[in-house]
């Protein structure tokens, strides 16, 4: 896991009931923290940077390993977009040159 970056594009995992894919990935994000090789980073786009805010339970987990060393950013145009740069509680503001470095580093786990 440690040479992936993870994508997150959406505040959801999977097509389908909203409440239901929140659950799932909140489930994928509680379950990632506890592993003993975590990935270098997690970049969240899109819908994804909600995931990034207080509204949504992930938040925490993803507070959690930014503080075990994992990198987590949110894209810059993204967060301008939904107007959520005072609500986040993790990461950092990057743009997509950065995203297009670590990608270009790293293999891209995307979840949508």
């Amino acid at each position: 896991m440690k040479n992936k970056i993870i994508l997150v594009s959406s505040d959801q995992l999977g097509k389908g009931d909203k409440e239901l894919g929140e659950g799932v990935l909140e489930t994928f994000f509680t379950l990632l923290k506890q592993r003993e090789e975590l990935p270098a980073a997690i970049f969240c786009m899109n819908r994804g940077v909600f995931t990034l805010t207080a509204d949504s339970f992930v938040s925490v987990h993803l507070k959690e390993l930014e503080e075990k060393g994992v990198d987590v950013f949110a894209c810059k145009t993204c967060v301008d977009y939904y107007e959520v740069e005072d609500r986040l509680m993790a990461g950092k503001i990057s743009g997509m040159p950065h995203f297009i470095d670590l990608s270009m580093k790293y293999e891209v786990m995307t979840l949508s």
